[in-house]
């Protein structure tokens, strides 16, 4: 029984509403050609689960709008696999509208010949090919069909709507990208795609996050029908009376998809009521016979593909007769044929539907049979599938070894992810056998796991896994056994932000093993001295030392090496060699094959050149990092992972800000979570922070994962409070920068030298609100901005002792402070500075940010160096600061920048003229301070000028508006539009 359809729209009243409305769909009652009303957007993306019925919305909407008066155009997207044809909704688009309006058309077609062979008729094969100017050129197509959609739009408004995008080829994406980012006047477009489709890989994933992005465009959810509707549904779809059982269980086993519930009451209208959706896909089968049914069990037991000569060893048919069963499931639809020999469910819903319908002592049989014939090798297997089906075959040693040897195997060949995915189903199997399986030693297994998961930048787990193995071990247990697994912990903890202490562990680790074999004492002097650090330094060189000899008389090569890489960044002689001693123990682990001590050497080296203010430099060792990684499989490992940080960081200073960005996105990636939202963050406070576009969305989804990495707290608290500077909030700088203070302290430590940064951005953001506040308002800001400014001498007395610490970055922040509280004194008139003390202060300012390097720094000291000048009398330096600043703000998109620029009054620009009244720039500055309330000695010291000659000016101003008071004066001002 085919499934029923209704025309009837139920249950979606609110979303055929909302796409109307936003798009301006009215009924508009007048002649053809009327315009959109009230159209809020120009472009809506239509998404929901498959089958919950995003076609019958649009169709509605294709209705609404064609009673509205709109002309309606669609194309769609089919599921042709790798044979998909380049921009076939548009073909069809061209198709339709050629039919509809042929002179527009031929037109079009004339003004761009290009466009001709996207017409449906010229899509079928022939002898033609697309060489020399018949080739299609993609900036010609896009413009062809944006210059077509215009001239149809000239006699209506035109909706546009592309369906199941999710199927759409790389032409079809970027010419919807095309249209998303270059409306056409008087066209709508509505997109929609299946989200459950839309895995962390699909190509459609990132382009729908980047629309998204663009002004004018929205989103629609379908969601799935309330249960109310889902009766409504049924009771359109099968008018004659059922009972209230039967109503439940549709309810029920739909879940609000129209689709499964149209299927459901098919087949109840038959007198079939189905226990379960799959009773629906399992009709597919009815029509096979039995020993057909028998192999697609096999095939659903196999996994998602089976090769010939493995189910004919399971089998118990002939050769003849499998391969008849093969051909019928084939026929059938039911199974697809592969190219290289195997078989798979045409649908996997199919499949996993077959394999659910199994009774549960055929399934560990069948499991079972598969287990048996690659365990004996009748035929050719991994031990991954091995491992699969004696797991669920309960045959827990099998599973055990052969999920132990499917990890060693997915390392050997670069996967570490899927290797701790194999090492962990063996722990829990070892965890939950009732009986030990010998010769298994559950302590090295989570020892091994570890280390695939620290590979694979899944650091958090690794903890987790070994800490609970931790808590397995007696109290009087082997110290051995608990030495090596601290050691491993130490190690872990050291790589991830949290409040636990890598030192105690390591310390412990280092007591228990002292007695042991020299190899495991000296891994664990190892992580002793990493964990120590330049905090303790003399205490970890000599751990660092001790571990080195046993390493070389012990012939441990590969800890030798990577001990030479901690020496070199604790020997107290190494001066300027420190970056020679890195250098000399990459290419030693590299000569040796040794791929995570060359990581780490050349990482460090990254951060010595990247610390000294040698960005180029940082640059070329940093993306060196990330290079050697892919050869390894290693790129998700923490020291990679963080070069690519720290390498969008370094293009970030240099300006190169598009190139940041690229460089984190991991669309189609899958990077561990812990590094997606870092390199979100980042993303954040580059569009946000400095280019001053609005993402609040962006951030608040941040807020939840600041906790787990302290960089991920500051960038993104970074771009709240620069967001929150630029709109002269500084209360919410302040709450941002504290909430960051919550997070990231209980992970680092107190005094983190990026609070000096932070707390001297809130000072700048208090020092810009300053100028507009009242005297009541700066009196209490004053409280705030002290505690800020002390905020920063404390970091700075903590780092006094650590002269490594103190490259060019922080001096140029220590500079900023002082530049920045000085401003606010000036400008808030709390104990003012002296006009060569403030410009002194920003001179130095901008001679760090120029030393060390960083674009946006030097632009932003340069935008309040103009302002600060320009207050002073010296109109030249302003004049020349500013064009530096406002060269550099349009080449990076920093839009902050140049609002402040204009907030100076240092962009260009002729002398105010406005109904007759012409006021010097000197007499504009003073008014907009009159307007403020200040007196004429808040003014003189705030422009450094005696406050006789604010009088004079205010005297000029009176008499040019006309004005008996400097009240009538400001009010006068505004009316004019002067202030």
């Amino acid at each position: 029984m085919p499934a029923l359809r209704t025309t009837d729209l139920i249950g979606r009243d609110a979303e055929l509403e909302q796409l109307s409305s936003q798009l301006g769909i009215r009924a508009s009652g007048g002649q053809r050609g009327g315009r959109p009303t009230e159209q809020a957007v120009r472009a809506m993306l239509v998404a929901g689960d498959a089958g919950v019925g995003k076609t019958r919305v649009l169709m509605a909407l294709r209705d609404a709008a064609i009673e509205a008066e709109w002309q309606v155009v669609a194309g769609h997207c089919l599921d042709l696999a790798d044979s998909s044809l380049p921009y076939l909704p548009f073909s069809e688009i061209l198709g339709r509208v050629m039919a509809d309006e042929p002179a527009i058309a031929a037109r079009v077609l004339e003004q761009h010949p290009t466009l001709a062979r996207l017409q449906p008729g010229r899509r079928i094969r022939s002898s033609e090919t697309a060489s020399g100017d018949q080739a299609l050129d993609r900036g010609n197509v896009y413009d062809a069909f944006g210059d077509l959609l215009a001239a149809v739009a000239e006699q209506a408004p035109v909706l546009v709507v592309v369906e199941d995008a999710h199927w759409a080829d790389e032409s079809t994406r970027d010419m919807l990208s095309y249209l998303f980012s270059r409306p056409v006047p008087g066209v709508s477009l509505v997109v929609s795609y299946r989200s459950d489709d839309l895995h962390r890989r699909h190509p459609l994933r990132r382009q729908a996050a980047e629309w998204m992005r663009l002004r004018g465009v929205d989103r629609l959810q379908v969601e799935p029908l309330h249960d109310d509707d889902v009766r409504l549904l049924v009771r359109a779809l099968h008018p004659a009376t059922m009972s209230e059982a039967e109503y439940v269980s549709i309810v029920d086993r739909a879940e609000g998809n129209p689709f499964f519930i149209e299927e459901l009451v098919g087949a109840a209208w038959s007198g079939q009521v189905p226990g379960e959706l799959a009773d629906v896909l399992l009709v597919h089968l009815d029509r096979l016979d039995e020993t057909t049914r028998t192999v697609t069990r096999l095939v659903s037991v196999a996994g998602r593909q089976v090769g010939h000569a493995l189910l004919a060893a399971v089998s118990d048919l002939g050769s003849a007769e499998l391969e008849a069963a093969l051909r019928n499931a084939v026929e059938a639809h039911v199974l697809v044929a592969s190219r290289g020999g195997t078989y798979a469910f045409r649908h996997a819903l199919l499949g996993e539907a077959v394999y659910d319908d199994l009774l549960p002592g055929e399934r560990i049989r069948l499991h079972a049979a598969f287990a048996s014939a690659l365990g004996e090798g009748r035929a050719v297997g991994t031990a991954a599938e091995l491992a699969q089906h004696a797991r669920r075959a309960d045959d827990r040693p099998v599973a055990i070894r052969a999920s132990i040897e499917a990890g060693e195997e997915a390392l050997a060949v670069g996967g570490p992810s899927e290797a701790a995915t194999h090492f962990l189903d063996a722990l829990e199997l070892i965890d939950t056998s009732r009986t030990p399986v010998p010769d298994v030693d559950a302590h090295a297994l989570a020892r091994r796991c570890a280390e695939a998961l620290v590979a694979a930048g899944r650091v958090p787990k690794a903890v987790k896994v070994l800490r609970a193995r931790l808590a397995t071990l007696p109290l009087d247990g082997s110290a051995l056994d608990r030495g090596q697994l601290l050691t491993a912990l130490a190690s872990a903890l050291m790589l991830t932000d949290t409040t636990d202490s890598p030192h105690e562990a390591a310390a412990e680790a280092v007591a228990l093993l002292r007695d042991g074999p020299p190899k495991l004492l000296a891994r664990a002097l190892f992580v002793h001295a990493e964990s120590l650090g330049n905090w303790h330094a003399d205490e970890a060189r000599a751990a660092a030392l001790e571990a080195l000899d046993l390493a070389e008389r012990n012939d441990l090569t590969s800890l030798a090496v990577e001990l030479h890489t901690t020496l070199a960044g604790l020997d107290p002689d190494a001066g300027d060699d420190a970056g020679a001693g890195w250098r000399a123990a990459a290419e030693r682990a590299r000569a040796a094959g040794l791929i995570e001590p060359e990581l780490r050497a050349l990482y460090f080296l990254g951060r010595l050149h990247h610390d000294r203010g040698d960005l180029d430099a940082g640059v070329a060792v940093y993306r060196e990092v990330i290079e050697r990684s892919e050869i390894g499989g290693l790129t998700w490992s923490p020291y990679p992972a963080e070069s690519r940080l720290l390498l969008a960081v370094a293009l970030t200073h240099q300006g190169r800000l598009d190139e940041a960005w690229q460089l984190l996105d991991v669309t189609g990636q899958d990077p561990p979570m812990v590094y997606e939202w870092l390199y979100f963050a980042h993303q954040m406070l580059v569009i946000i922070g400095i280019r001053g576009d609005t993402h609040s969305k962006g951030l608040e989804r941040l807020r939840e994962h600041w906790g787990a990495d302290g960089l991920t707290a500051i960038s993104a608290g970074s771009a709240e409070l620069m967001r929150a500077a630029a709109a002269a909030d500084p209360e919410a700088a302040l709450a941002a920068y504290d909430d960051v203070l919550a997070s990231v302290v209980p992970l680092w430590h107190e005094w983190f030298q990026a609070r000096l940064r932070l707390a001297t951005l809130v000072v700048g953001a208090f020092a810009g609100a300053a100028a507009h506040q009242s005297a009541e308002e700066r009196d209490v800001a004053a409280a705030s901005v002290e505690r800020l400014v002390g905020d920063g001498g404390r970091v700075m007395d903590f780092y006094a002792r650590y002269e490594a610490s103190r490259g060019p970055e922080y001096v140029m922040w220590t500079a900023r402070r002082t530049a920045e509280h000085l401003r606010w004194r000036w400008l808030a008139q709390d104990d003012p500075p002296s006009s060569d003390e403030l410009v002194g202060a920003w001179r130095a300012a901008e001679e760090t940010a120029v030393a060390y390097g960083s674009v946006p720094e030097i632009a932003q000291v340069r935008v309040r160096l103009a302002g600060v000048l320009r207050a002073t009398g010296d109109a030249a330096g302003a004049r020349e600061a500013a064009d530096l600043a406002r060269e550099v703000a349009h080449a990076i998109g920093a839009k902050p920048l140049l609002a402040e620029l204009t907030a100076q009054g240092s962009a260009p620009a002729p002398v105010t003229a406005t109904g007759g009244v012409s006021l010097t720039p000197r007499e504009s500055e003073i008014l907009a301070l009159v307007a403020e309330g200040r007196s004429n000695g808040e003014i003189g010291k705030q422009l450094f000028i005696s406050t006789k000659t604010v009088s004079v000016h205010v005297s000029n101003i009176l008499a040019k508006l006309d004005a008996a008071s400097r009240t009538e004066a400001a009010a006068v001002a505004r009316r004019r539009g002067l202030i």
